[in-house]
């Protein structure tokens, strides 16, 4: 019998079907990879595993066996020994998901003791030794710490101990390595496959990341509109796909290059030892006693029209550093944009060149009020850096901002819940650019998005900064995109740039073995085309 078998699941929200006819099944053991775009029903068949949709989704009819419980008709008692104990779940946005109120000791401790009698200081070994399993950094020291604490790839990996915490024999992963760079994505992934051998734990995997479904899955289940319309073995699945969609899939991602920098192009900021150092306080009067050197004596330039991408892992200080060349950030050291030195200006002096100076960041939903239409989002800027603009020039330059991103100008009206993760992305976008801007900083602005939506997102920036020869710094931890976007790529290690150059060469012949094993990551690298240190270099 299988450990989790699903027949003809359906499941309909107000009436109307998200998820029907689906059946698939999971052996004990087994990885089962569940891929599709972004409302094709992966996440919403997932919570139904367990009985986790919100009282507004309908109960899900069909038929579902967990490790033999009929899960659509268990009791209370049962599904509590379900969740946690027999079949562990990883969601995809752990800040959502942790509590903000509780220590991270206290959430893995929960899972915990909600199954096992554990207390004290049996409790507290317990806890470090799951998130040391997880793979995060100075286990012991951070159990006191809060979510808000910790970057995006720490909190996943907490999410991971949780779901990890009693050893169960199914994990439901949802998009578990999205907020995590390449060499964290491989150890997690390497941890999961680990555990699967040891403990004959089964995973059903749900990703957009093809890449892993291909070196980590035994059978792909794909998804579209709700329904199954291909699945089988990986080696089969992706050496001949029968569906159309299933081959769109798989021919989609990043391609290309960006026009090349014309030889002219003047220098638009330069930075000069810039370092962004966070007080540590302990005590009871809170007195300094060191320093976080996030970003520590970073020298780098843009020029008009170029493309700079900023890579490293979680905590390697990218995003600190883009926020402090905007001044975002307080800082020290030098950072001259259009020939002015910033850190010199006042606030008021660097209201003009604000608009000129402008950021897409990585969460759109996060980063777009809900309460504002499409409309008055992107034409906020205008209100403030344009205010004597008239209301009917106002409205055509946003109509303008939509359009150049691909968006109807008809959809100004509607809100960021009603547009889909990439459309709520191109409004961000449009926000920036209706102030006509010469540097964009984007920090991960594909993270979060299908390879097919990143695809067209990134063939986007790189219209428009051909267009109006913008100036990208481009952070992410996602290799691929990187070397489609950018002119040069700058690689981040704890607050240093430890290697800088032309984007080919550093992402073909890379000198660094930090580097070496970035790429190895990201570009599935073969043991035998990397010489010794690039082995040892990748762990």
């Amino acid at each position: 019998m299988s450990l989790l078998s699903v027949e003809n699941l359906a499941v309909a929200f107000r009436g109307r079907r998200v998820v029907e006819g689906v059946s698939f099944r999971v052996e004990a053991g087994e990885t089962v990879a569940l891929v599709g775009e972004s409302g094709s029903g992966k996440s919403v068949t997932a919570l139904s595993l367990l009985r986790l949709l919100s009282a507004a989704g309908s109960n899900p009819e069909g038929r579902i066996t967990l490790d033999g419980v009929e899960v659509l008709t268990a009791g209370e008692a049962e599904l509590r020994r379900l969740r946690g104990g027999v079949a562990g779940m990883v969601f995809q946005e752990p800040m959502t998901s942790l509590n903000p109120l509780h220590t991270i000791g206290r959430q893995v401790g929960e899972a915990i003791t909600l199954h096992r009698p554990l207390r004290g200081e049996a409790l507290r070994a317990e806890v470090i030794e799951k998130l040391r399993r997880a793979g995060l950094p100075n286990a012991e020291e951070r159990l006191g710490a809060y979510p808000h604490q910790l970057s995006g790839g720490q909190r996943q990996r907490v999410m991971i101990a949780a779901a990890l915490a009693n050893d169960p024999k199914l994990l439901i992963a949802d998009e578990p390595t999205t907020a995590l760079d390449v060499t964290i994505q491989a150890q997690i992934l390497e941890l999961l496959a680990d555990l699967k051998r040891r403990l004959s734990m089964a995973m059903l995997l749900i990703t957009h990341d093809l890449t892993i479904v291909k070196r980590h899955a035994d059978r792909v289940v794909v998804m579209k509109d709700g329904r199954v319309v291909e699945q089988g073995g990986v080696a089969r699945v992706f050496a001949a796909p029968e569906h159309p969609y299933t081959r769109m899939l798989l021919a989609t991602e990043p391609k290309g290059r960006p026009a090349p920098v014309p030889a002219e192009a003047a220098e638009l900021l330069r930075a000069e030892d810039v370092r962004v150092h966070f007080p540590i306080r302990r005590g009871l009067l809170r007195r300094t006693v060191g320093y976080v050197k996030a970003v520590d004596g970073v020298r780098l330039s843009v020029r008009e029209g170029e493309t700079l991408g900023l890579v490293g892992e979680s905590g390697s200080g990218k995003t600190t550093l883009g926020l402090a060349l905007l001044r975002l950030e307080a800082s020290e050291g030098a950072i001259r944009f259009e020939g002015r030195d910033l850190q010199g200006l006042s606030r008021a002096a660097l209201r003009p060149l604000r608009a000129r100076m402008q950021i897409v960041f990585q969460d759109p939903y996060g980063s777009l009020s809900p309460r504002m239409s499409a409309g008055e989002i992107v034409g906020e800027g205008l209100t403030v850096h344009a205010p004597s603009l008239p209301p009917a020039e106002r409205a055509a330059r946003v109509a303008e901002a939509l359009a150049e991103v691909g968006l109807d100008p008809a959809m100004a009206g509607r809100y960021p819940h009603e547009f889909s993760g990439g459309q709520r992305q191109r409004i961000a976008i449009a926000r920036a650019l209706v102030l006509k801007p010469r540097l964009v900083v984007l920090d991960e602005p594909t993270s979060a998005l299908d390879v097919s939506v990143q695809a067209q997102v990134v063939e986007l920036l790189r219209e428009l900064q051909a267009r109006h020869r913008l100036a990208y710094i481009f952070i992410s931890h996602d290799l691929r995109v990187v070397r489609a976007m950018a002119h040069r790529i700058a690689v981040m290690r704890a607050g240093r740039i430890v290697e800088e150059g032309e984007a080919e060469a550093l992402t073909s012949a890379p000198r660094e073995p930090y580097t070496r094993a970035l790429m190895a990551a990201a570009f599935e690298l073969r043991a035998e085309e990397q010489g010794p240190t690039e082995r040892d270099a990748s762990g």
